[in-house]
């Protein structure tokens, strides 16, 4: 779990960067966590946001450059859409 909550520091500290991120993580409408690569190759859901953070830092060699959050209030899929869901708590 240390590994975990270490990740989701180096996550907070992330700003914007010159190169797409390689992963993307947030929540579909159920809820459920996934990470998603931007070319549709890598990802999968996950039980909660603590596994998503630790399957996309592994793919990515720890790099926090190439793992982004979705935009608040959005909704991934697994066809890689971004979709604005205000609802979504």
């Amino acid at each position: 779990m240390a590994n975990a909550q270490h990740i989701q520091r180096r996550m907070a500290s992330i700003t914007a960067s010159p190169a797409p991120a390689r992963f993307t993580v947030g929540r579909d409408r159920r809820g459920t966590w996934i990470v998603q690569d931007r070319q549709g190759l890598v990802g999968g859901l996950f039980a909660n946001e603590a596994a998503a953070l630790h399957f996309a830092a592994e793919e990515c060699n720890h790099n926090p450059a190439d793992i982004c959050r979705a935009p608040e209030g959005s909704v991934l899929d697994l066809n890689g859409l971004v979709i604005p869901f205000p609802n979504l708590h």
